[in-house]
Order: C-alpha cells, then sequence, then structure tokens
C-alpha cells in the first residue's frame, strides 16, 4: 500500500485515469496478470477424500467386522454382497455431499459482493472478484470495499474496519493524507481503504492498489471465505433421533442375540442377522436426505430469485406469520417518477406527457435537486437510488443540461444522508459562487429554513407559508405520493458539514409516484390465506403510505397506520400490546423496525423483515429471518440477512414461503417414511425370534431392503412437486414437534403394520407346503420359499406404502399417481430388481431367494398393498369429516 506516496504518483504508477477508469482491453490484461480478485479458497475434498470419510463411521466399522467374519466362516457370497452395500452406500453419500457442496458453491457466488467502477468513462457495478489493480472504484455508505484502495477523494467517509484491525469504533478517512513511514499501522491509515472493511458513512473514491491475495486481509487471512456449514436445527434434532433410535435398535439387537443363544440358535448366522438388522433398523440416511433435500430446495428458490444463506431460514420459513416489508421497489415498482411540484408563489404543477414549459424557478429547483444527488442517468439507464433517478428525469422534462450544470457546479462539501435526519445537503461552487442545496422530507427541512422563495424573492418564512406547505404536503400525499423538499442557501465561504443545514431558504418540493406491484396485490392475499400478516414499513408521509396500502388491500382505515413519532410515546411493554392493530409504520428510522420486530415477536410471532439499508443490519439481525433487496440493498444488509431477494419483489417473499413450506412438508415426509419402513423390518424380526420362528429375513435380504425400498423412495419424497394448498394451510408453530399431527403414530401404526404383514407372508410360506414355522425339521427349500415370501411382501408393502405419504388428507388419485416421476421411477425401479433378484440365478443364490408360484406372488402383492389401501382409507374418512361440518352448517 503506497500510503507514503502522493495520489498523483500512485496514479502514475498504476496508469490509472480517475475520470475514465480502465479501459475493457486494460481490464482484460490485467486480470491475464493479476487474476481474480478473491481470496484463495481452500482445497476441495477429493473424491477419494470424500469416499473415505463416508467410511468413517460406526455402524460401517460394524458392517466390516461382518465381512470379515463371513469370510472366515467361508460365507464369500454374503461377504460379497455386504461389501457392495458399504461401496454402494458410501457412492451415495459422495454423490450427495457433492451435489449439496455444488448447490451451495452457486449460492455462494450469486450473493457475492458487488463494487461501483468507473470503466470506459462510465459509472458501472460489477462482481468484485473482476476488479482489476488500477481499477477507480467509488464508495458510498453501506457497501463493503471490494479491494485494497488508495483514497483519491473523501467525503465524511468512515469506515468500520473491525474485521481486519479489531477496532469497532470506524476510521475516519483523508484522501489527501500522507504518511512518511511505511510501517503505519493499518488503523491509521487514514488515506487507505482495506478489503472487507465496510463503509458506514459518507462517500469516497479510490484507485485498486491489491488484489486478492496480495491484499492485506489476504495476508492473514487466506481461508477467511470459507465458512463451515453448520447443521440447521432440523438436522441436529434428526441426529439426535437417529442416535436415540440407534441405542434402542442395537439394545433390541443384543438382546435378540442373547434370546437366540439360549434358543440354540446357530449363533454366527444370528451375529450376522443382528448386525444387519441394526444397520437396517438405525435410519443412517436422515442426515444425508435432509441435506440433499435442502440442497435441492434452496437451489429452487435461487431460480425464483431467493437467495437462501442461512440454512435455517428454510424451515424457519414455514413458521413466519409476519411479514415486515419496505414499501419502494418491494411493495411498489420502484420506478419512481415526479408528477407534481409545488412553488411557493405558484402553487402546485402537473407535469403533462411532454413536459412542463420552462420556469425560472421550476429550473432552480429541478437545478437543486440534481445538485444534491449521487445518481446517474444516462440512455435510459441509472444506478442510484431510484428516487434521485426520477430527480435527474425531472430536470430533463424541464429542459435542463445536466452535463452542463456538473460541469459549472463543483461539488466541494458534503453532508451525507443520514436515515435520523431525514436530509442530505452538498456545497457547490459555480466560478466562486457558492451554494449549498439541501433535500429531504418537508418535516425535516423546513424547521431548518428561515426564508422562503416566493415568486423569484427570498422573503422570511411565516406561519402561512408553513400551513400551506402542510396543506400541499396532505394533498399529494392523500394522492399516494411520495414529496421530497428542496432547500439552498448562498454561502461566502466553504462551510463545515455540520453548519449546511442552518438558515435555509425553501425552494419548493416535489410529489412522485411509485406504482404498486400487481404480482404484490396478489401475493398479500395468497399471504393472508395463508394466516400470514402483511405489514408495510416506509419512510413516506402517512397518508401517502396509507394510500399505497389500501391500494395494495393492506389497510382500509387510517387508524391501521402510525407514524415513528407516534411510536416514540410508547414504551416497548404499551407498543407490544398495540402492536397488532397496524398494517402501516410511516416515517419510521432504522431503529424503530427494531422496535417493530421485537413488539410483533413478544406476542409470539414469526417475522420476516425486508431491509436494504445500513442501519437495516439491527432489524434484519433481530428477525426471525432477515431479507435483504439483493438489486437497492446495501452489502452489509445481505450479509446480514438470512435471505436475498434478487429482484426486490414481495412476491418473492410470498413464494419463498410457499417454497419453504413444501421443503419442511418434504422433509416430514421422507424421514416419517424412512421410520416406519424401519420400525416394519424390526417388528418382523424381533416378534418372530421372540415366538420362537425362524428369522423371516436374512441378513443380505435386509442390507438389500435398507439400501433399496429406504433410500430411493425416502429421496423421491423429498422432490415431491410443491403441494399448491400449502398456502391455505396456517403457519406451522416454530417449536412443534417434528411427529406432530399424527406423524409420530403413523410410524408405530405404519411399521407395525408392515411387519405383521411380513410375517403373515413368512407364515403362509410354511403353510402352502404344509408346514407351520415353529415345527423342528423343515426342509432347506421350504424356508428359502418361506424367506422369500417374506421378502417379496415386505419390499411391495414399502414402495407401494411410499405412494400415500404424499399427502396427509389426498388420495393418490388426487396428487396425481405419476406426477412424481422420481417416486414412481423408484417403485417401478424396486420392483424391476427385486424381479431381477428372483430369476437371474447368480441373485437367487446370494439372496437365497426360491421362484414363487401364482399363489405366492398374488399373496405377496394383496398383502403388499395393504397398507397403501388402509392409509388411503384413512384419508377418505378424513376427507368425508372434514366435508360433513360444512354441508351441515351450510
Amino acid at each position: 500500500m503506497q500510503i507514503s506516496t502522493s495520489v498523483e504518483t500512485v496514479l502514475k504508477e498504476l496508469a490509472a485515469n480517475p475520470a475514465t477508469g480502465l479501459s475493457d482491453a486494460e481490464v482484460a490484461s490485467r486480470r491475464t496478470k493479476h487474476g481474480p480478485n478473491r481470496l484463495q479458497a481452500q482445497v476441495k475434498k477429493t473424491i477419494l477424500q470424500l469416499a473415505l470419510a463416508q467410511l468413517n463411521d460406526a455402524l460401517i466399522y460394524v458392517l466390516l467386522g461382518a465381512v470379515a467374519i463371513t469370510l472366515f466362516l467361508g460365507e464369500y457370497v454374503d461377504a460379497v454382497i455386504i461389501l457392495c452395500v458399504i461401496l454402494i452406500n458410501a457412492a451415495l453419500g459422495v454423490a450427495q455431499e457433492v451435489k449439496a457442496g455444488n448447490a451451495i458453491e452457486a449460492l455462494k457466488k450469486m450473493s457475492a459482493p458487488h463494487a461501483l467502477v468507473r470503466r470506459n468513462g462510465e459509472v458501472r457495478e460489477i462482481d468484485s472478484e473482476e476488479l482489476v489493480p488500477g481499477d477507480i472504484v467509488l464508495l458510498d455508505a453501506g457497501r463493503f470495499v471490494a479491494a485494497d484502495l488508495r483514497l483519491l477523494e473523501s467525503a465524511n467517509l468512515q469506515i468500520e474496519e473491525s474485521a481486519l484491525t479489531g477496532e469497532s469504533v470506524p476510521t475516519t478517512k483523508d484522501a489527501q493524507a500522507t504518511f512518511d513511514d511505511p510501517q503505519t499501522p493499518l488503523g491509521d491509515q487514514a488515506n487507505a481503504a482495506f478489503m472487507s472493511t465496510l463503509v458506514t458513512y459518507g462517500r469516497g473514491v479510490g484507485v485498486v492498489v491489491g488484489t486478492g491475495m496480495k491484499t492485506e486481509v489476504g495476508k492473514i487471512a487466506t481461508l477467511i471465505n470459507e465458512e463451515e456449514e453448520s447443521k440447521t436445527p432440523l438436522q441436529k434434532k434428526l441426529d439426535e433421533l437417529g442416535k436415540t433410535l440407534g441405542k434402542v435398535a442395537i439394545g433390541i439387537c443384543a438382546a435378540m442375540f442373547v434370546l437366540a443363544y439360549f434358543q440354540g440358535r446357530d449363533l454366527a448366522s444370528t451375529f450376522l442377522l443382528a448386525v444387519s438388522l441394526a444397520v437396517a433398523s438405525i435410519p443412517e440416511g436422515l442426515a444425508a436426505i435432509v441435506a440433499v433435500v435442502l440442497s435441492i430446495g434452496v437451489t429452487a428458490m435461487a431460480r425464483r430469485n431467493a437467495i437462501i444463506k442461512k440454512l435455517p431460514a428454510v424451515e424457519t420459513l414455514g413458521s413466519v406469520n409476519i411479514v415486515c416489508s419496505d414499501k419502494t421497489g418491494t411493495l411498489t415498482q420502484n420506478k419512481m417518477t415526479v408528477t407534481r411540484y409545488f412553488l411557493p408563489g405558484v402553487g402546485e404543477v402537473t407535469l403533462g406527457e411532454n413536459g412542463q414549459a420552462s420556469l425560472e424557478e421550476a429550473g432552480l429547483l429541478a437545478k437543486a435537486l440534481i445538485l444534491c444527488s449521487d445518481a446517474t442517468y444516462e440512455n435510459g439507464e441509472g444506478t442510484g437510488d431510484p428516487t434521485e433517478i426520477a430527480l435527474l428525469v425531472f430536470g430533463d422534462q424541464l429542459g435542463l443540461d445536466r452535463k452542463a450544470l456538473k460541469a459549472s457546479d463543483k461539488r466541494v462539501g458534503e453532508l451525507a444522508f443520514e436515515s435520523d435526519r431525514k436530509l442530505m445537503s452538498t456545497l457547490t461552487d459555480d466560478h466562486g459562487r457558492l451554494r449549498v442545496f439541501t433535500k429531504g422530507a418537508i418535516d425535516s427541512l423546513i424547521s431548518r429554513c428561515t426564508h422562503i422563495r416566493e415568486n423569484g424573492q427570498v422573503v422570511p418564512l411565516t406561519n402561512d407559508h408553513c400551513e400551506q406547505v402542510a396543506h400541499v404536503t396532505d394533498g399529494m400525499s392523500g394522492q399516494a405520493l411520495r414529496t421530497l423538499a428542496v432547500a439552498y442557501k448562498p454561502v461566502d465561504q466553504v462551510v463545515p458539514p455540520e453548519e449546511m443545514e442552518q438558515d435555509l431558504i425553501l425552494l419548493g418540493m416535489v410529489g412522485m409516484i411509485d406504482p404498486p406491484r400487481e404480482e404484490a396485490k396478489q401475493a398479500i392475499r395468497q399471504a393472508a390465506q395463508a394466516g400470514i400478516t402483511t405489514i408495510m414499513i416506509t419512510g413516506d408521509h402517512k397518508k401517502t403510505a396509507f394510500a399505497i396500502a389500501r391500494e395494495l388491500g393492506l389497510a382500509d382505515d387510517l387508524s391501521q397506520a402510525v407514524t415513528g413519532e407516534e411510536l416514540n410515546q410508547y414504551s416497548d411493554e404499551e407498543f407490544a400490546g398495540r402492536a397488532a392493530q397496524y398494517r402501516v409504520f410511516a416515517r419510521v428510522s432504522p431503529e424503530h423496525k427494531v422496535k417493530i420486530v421485537k413488539a410483533f415477536q413478544a406476542q409470539g410471532n414469526i417475522v420476516s423483515m425486508t431491509g436494504d439499508g445500513v442501519n437495516d443490519a439491527p432489524s434484519l439481525n433481530a428477525a426471525d429471518i432477515g431479507v435483504a433487496m439483493g438489486i437497492t440493498g446495501t452489502d452489509v444488509a445481505k450479509s446480514a440477512a438470512a435471505m436475498i431477494l434478487t429482484d426486490d419483489n414481495f412476491a418473492t417473499i410470498i413464494a419463498a414461503i410457499e417454497q419453504g413450506r413444501n421443503i419442511y412438508n418434504n422433509i416430514k415426509k421422507s424421514v416419517i417414511f424412512l421410520l416406519a419402513s424401519n420400525m416394519g423390518e424390526v417388528v418382523a424380526m424381533v416378534f418372530s425370534i421372540v415366538i420362537g420362528w425362524p428369522a423371516p429375513l436374512i441378513a443380505t435380504q435386509l442390507l438389500w431392503i435398507n439400501l433399496l425400498t429406504d433410500s430411493l423412495p425416502a429421496i423421491a419424497l423429498g422432490m415431491d412437486p410443491s403441494d399448491p394448498d400449502v398456502m391455505r394451510e396456517l403457519p406451522r408453530k416454530p417449536n412443534e414437534s417434528f411427529f406432530a399431527g399424527g406423524a409420530g403414530l403413523r410410524v408405530v401404526l405404519g411399521g407395525t403394520l408392515i411387519g405383521l404383514l411380513t410375517m403373515t407372508a413368512f407364515w403362509y410360506g410354511f403353510y402352502e407346503h404344509g408346514y407351520q414355522p415353529y415345527d423342528a425339521a423343515i426342509p432347506e427349500m421350504v424356508l428359502e420359499y418361506a424367506h422369500t415370501m417374506a421378502f417379496m411382501t415386505i419390499i411391495c408393502c414399502q414402495l407401494l406404502y411410499a405412494l400415500s405419504f404424499r399427502s396427509a388428507t389426498k388420495s393418490i388419485f388426487q396428487v396425481g399417481l405419476f406426477s412424481n416421476k422420481y417416486l414412481a421411477g423408484a417403485v417401478v425401479l424396486g420392483m424391476l430388481l427385486q424381479l431381477l433378484a428372483l430369476t437371474v440365478p447368480f441373485l437367487q443364490q446370494a439372496f437365497k431367494l426360491r421362484p414363487l408360484d401364482a399363489r405366492g406372488w398374488l399373496v405377496a402383492i394383496g398383502l403388499g398393498i395393504v397398507p397403501l389401501i388402509i392409509t388411503e382409507l384413512v384419508k377418505a374418512i378424513k376427507r368425508w369429516r372434514a366435508v360433513v361440518p360444512a354441508v351441515s352448517n351450510p
């Protein structure tokens, strides 16, 4: 960092022109030389490393031990099958991890910080990775510094550098400062800005002197851009559930082994059976399935313009019942257009479609608004705040030459906008003629004015003037127009920022409109059906905000709107009791947003909050789900949020809630199915052993079931298409048990039914040949036939039972038998694989199976369809019970 060098020397060394920036050709050349502007990423694990990690599991160790024992006993086929199961499970785990990792990497790229640069004489916003040494970067409040910069300009610039220096107090920057000592501490380098620090106040311009690993932060933190992906609360719950079930299963298997010992069974085969049952009954696939479903879900949400930064947000979305939304750009189109303006002495003027005839006073009004702006607008495209862009267009409509105006009136000082003041001021020099221009909210500005410009004359501001301005403001606000006032004052010399907004002369006011989004109206209605209350939060005038809210269907009475000033009259406890009666919060500051969030949360609500500014970070953190604007949002807002909207559209929030609900429901379907299937295997095995029967399933068959009929349908259920009726349900309570709504009962009853049906098929295999399971001498052929009956029946039960899990109330025909192509494919593939196992001689021998006759097939399929039929009958009864009250009480 050239802190001891003058600005001119630095620019010469870097061959950089601050007026035009680098050309595209020069940028390409420098990027080839210096590489992308990013920190060195953590080296990704190889496929082999991922595979070895999959094998590093206690259950796998048990299975490997089983392989060794079977080899020792000469059961080579069993050993090969167990080994294949281990390898297939590892392969599936690697594939899932790679897929989840790729999805997360894609989301990281989509949410990467951006930088404003000057290239080819134009200001453009680019991905921070595209910066190269010599780039001219523009800084403003709320933006992260994307590379190490030598500052060229600074206006009240303050940067929070705790990420680098540990100092929490922002550092004031001075572009003209130089330091003789090149070892000056980073925190004292006032003429520099460093990568990963945050602009908290003012603005500045800098030239890139270091990118990527050549930045200060790159020297000391080569891995800071790699964060460990922590497990979500749901994943943690399921991990605990898996461990608990595992302990229970191992206990049962141990007991079964002891029982078999006393019953005189073969201990080697019983050991393999116990190990296999332990593996089959422990839902080790829970975490993997949840990870896959979450990664698929957040990728789908990203395609719908909602980037999920924190996975727990996906789960929390299903519980949201309060959505606090900004008005501008989120509920409205963010296409501000000046339609009316007010000039003292002239009155209100409506802009025609072809513009308004030039008036000297109107021209001065527009000039003041243009000079007090940081936006740009060329060839129909603008950068900066939409309100400021609208002011530039207003100047064009009045025939002003903005380029000539900017060239003649040089900015020599400014006082940046602050949400508390609601004002912005600039000091310009027009060939020695110094003037301050201030724009902002009329109620903040008029108190700082002592005079008013009326018919070209500056006269003292009177109460009559104030009443007239208030009347005009109310009238514009009642028409849903956002008002912005402007004032000025001539000064004899450059004044410090703290003196700019004193003794001002009021020039006039403009009224602009930002039409509501049509899709927002529909989304608000959909949210209401889903039990979600939409709250509008805006800095606009109360009547303006209410007019928009009424058009959107948010409020129907002015009493539902409240201002930030009125909020100040209530204590936190008082406001918490009143919050539910309001739908519109107008004229609020970022501090009020935190108060609003906490008030709703105090009543047990789950709150989503949108924000885009630096000072919105506290409310985004306070909310259960913070939502940042991807287009207008500052980098700090995006960093604090759990979700980013790439289109700044309210409808996207509701769509994300709908997607979040479906993702949670799909995970629940998968897990409940998996648990019910595992319980069916445990019930069949344990009950048979307890009553003295042979084990209905051998070790290799259990492992096959665990690999096939458990995992494939479970993953397919996790990919179930969205339920269109999910937004007709009330939000899920955040502390609701995963087994609520009858899910736990379904695991027990469904698992028990599958287990008993499997035992029935096992018994039938003996009965058809004239034997009973408890007979002393049973031919090997009969035992293998009975095993085949049990094997086919439990697989039919589980595969067909999976079809019923898509909805707790709708029949399989209502949801569409083939609408989930993955589930249909999993069922068909499972059946085909079973046919192969029964018909291919090698597989027959490996799984000790016998071909079934026609009667055997009918019994296996007939028993296998029972869980599906019973579940569908229960659903039909539920639907009938829901319809009867509606018919009897029309």
